[in-house]
Protein backbone atom coordinates (compact mmCIF):
# COMPACT_ATOMS: atom_id res chain seq x y z
CA UNK A 1 0.00 0.00 0.00
CA UNK A 2 2.72 2.45 1.00
CA UNK A 3 4.75 1.54 -2.36
CA UNK A 4 1.65 2.90 -4.24
CA UNK A 5 1.45 6.22 -2.68
CA UNK A 6 4.97 6.62 -2.83
CA UNK A 7 4.90 6.24 -6.70
CA UNK A 8 2.01 8.52 -6.72
CA UNK A 9 3.98 11.04 -5.11
CA UNK A 10 7.12 10.54 -7.78
CA UNK A 11 4.70 10.93 -10.47
CA UNK A 12 3.32 13.96 -8.91
CA UNK A 13 6.79 15.54 -8.89
CA UNK A 14 8.13 14.22 -12.32
CA UNK A 15 4.82 15.50 -14.11
CA UNK A 16 5.24 19.49 -12.13
CA UNK A 17 8.55 19.30 -13.02
CA UNK A 18 8.16 18.63 -16.58
CA UNK A 19 5.31 21.17 -16.82
CA UNK A 20 7.58 23.95 -15.13
CA UNK A 21 10.17 23.30 -17.49
CA UNK A 22 8.10 23.23 -20.81
CA UNK A 23 6.90 26.66 -19.21
CA UNK A 24 10.02 28.33 -18.80
CA UNK A 25 11.38 26.81 -22.10
CA UNK A 26 8.38 28.68 -23.77
CA UNK A 27 9.57 32.41 -22.32
CA UNK A 28 12.96 31.60 -23.28
CA UNK A 29 12.82 31.21 -27.15
CA UNK A 30 15.09 33.00 -29.18
CA UNK A 31 13.35 34.80 -32.45
CA UNK A 32 12.69 33.19 -35.58
CA UNK A 33 15.19 34.95 -37.15
CA UNK A 34 17.99 33.42 -34.51
CA UNK A 35 16.64 30.35 -34.83
CA UNK A 36 17.32 29.54 -38.62
CA UNK A 37 21.18 29.59 -37.30
CA UNK A 38 20.84 26.57 -34.60
CA UNK A 39 22.65 23.56 -35.17
CA UNK A 40 24.39 25.31 -38.01
CA UNK A 41 28.42 25.22 -38.46
CA UNK A 42 30.55 27.59 -40.71
CA UNK A 43 33.69 27.20 -42.38
CA UNK A 44 35.19 30.27 -40.70
CA UNK A 45 34.90 34.22 -40.03
CA UNK A 46 34.78 34.76 -43.45
CA UNK A 47 31.71 32.19 -44.81
CA UNK A 48 28.71 34.12 -45.81
CA UNK A 49 26.20 32.50 -42.97
CA UNK A 50 28.60 32.48 -40.75
CA UNK A 51 28.51 36.76 -41.30
CA UNK A 52 24.81 36.77 -41.96
CA UNK A 53 24.25 34.96 -38.61
CA UNK A 54 26.48 37.48 -36.92
CA UNK A 55 24.19 40.23 -38.22
CA UNK A 56 20.88 38.93 -37.10
CA UNK A 57 22.80 38.55 -33.68
CA UNK A 58 24.15 41.68 -33.37
CA UNK A 59 20.87 43.39 -34.19
CA UNK A 60 19.10 40.78 -31.88
CA UNK A 61 21.38 41.85 -28.97
CA UNK A 62 21.48 45.75 -29.08
CA UNK A 63 18.13 45.88 -29.48
CA UNK A 64 17.40 43.34 -26.23
CA UNK A 65 20.35 45.36 -24.46
CA UNK A 66 18.27 48.71 -25.25
CA UNK A 67 15.31 47.46 -24.07
CA UNK A 68 16.24 45.71 -20.57
CA UNK A 69 19.04 48.58 -20.25
CA UNK A 70 18.32 51.56 -22.00
CA UNK A 71 21.06 51.66 -23.45
CA UNK A 72 21.20 52.39 -27.32
CA UNK A 73 24.80 50.81 -29.10
CA UNK A 74 25.60 50.48 -32.74
CA UNK A 75 25.17 47.16 -33.88
CA UNK A 76 28.22 47.89 -36.54
CA UNK A 77 31.16 48.50 -33.58
CA UNK A 78 30.70 45.63 -32.12
CA UNK A 79 30.88 41.81 -32.78
CA UNK A 80 28.15 39.49 -31.87
CA UNK A 81 30.25 37.77 -29.35
CA UNK A 82 31.17 41.17 -27.38
CA UNK A 83 27.84 42.08 -27.20
CA UNK A 84 27.27 38.85 -25.58
CA UNK A 85 29.68 39.96 -22.91
CA UNK A 86 28.66 43.07 -23.02
CA UNK A 87 24.89 42.24 -21.59
CA UNK A 88 26.26 39.93 -19.45
CA UNK A 89 28.63 42.44 -17.76
CA UNK A 90 25.92 44.46 -17.62
CA UNK A 91 23.75 42.34 -15.86
CA UNK A 92 26.36 41.62 -13.40
CA UNK A 93 27.60 45.68 -12.82
CA UNK A 94 26.54 47.62 -9.44
CA UNK A 95 23.63 50.10 -9.72
CA UNK A 96 25.59 52.87 -9.20
CA UNK A 97 28.52 51.89 -11.72
CA UNK A 98 28.34 54.21 -14.81
CA UNK A 99 28.10 51.89 -17.99
CA UNK A 100 31.06 53.42 -19.63
CA UNK A 101 33.67 52.13 -17.95
CA UNK A 102 32.05 48.74 -18.91
CA UNK A 103 31.73 49.58 -22.96
CA UNK A 104 35.41 50.91 -23.06
CA UNK A 105 37.31 47.31 -22.84
CA UNK A 106 35.41 46.22 -25.90
CA UNK A 107 36.95 47.36 -28.91
CA UNK A 108 35.28 48.38 -31.47
CA UNK A 109 34.92 45.98 -34.81
CA UNK A 110 34.60 48.99 -37.41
Amino acid sequence: MKSKWVLAILFVILWSGITASSSIAKEVSLPTRMAAYDGKTFTGFQDTEYLSYDQALRKYLVKRIDQRFGIALDPEKYSGFDLLEIEALLKCKKSNEPFDVLLKMFPKNR
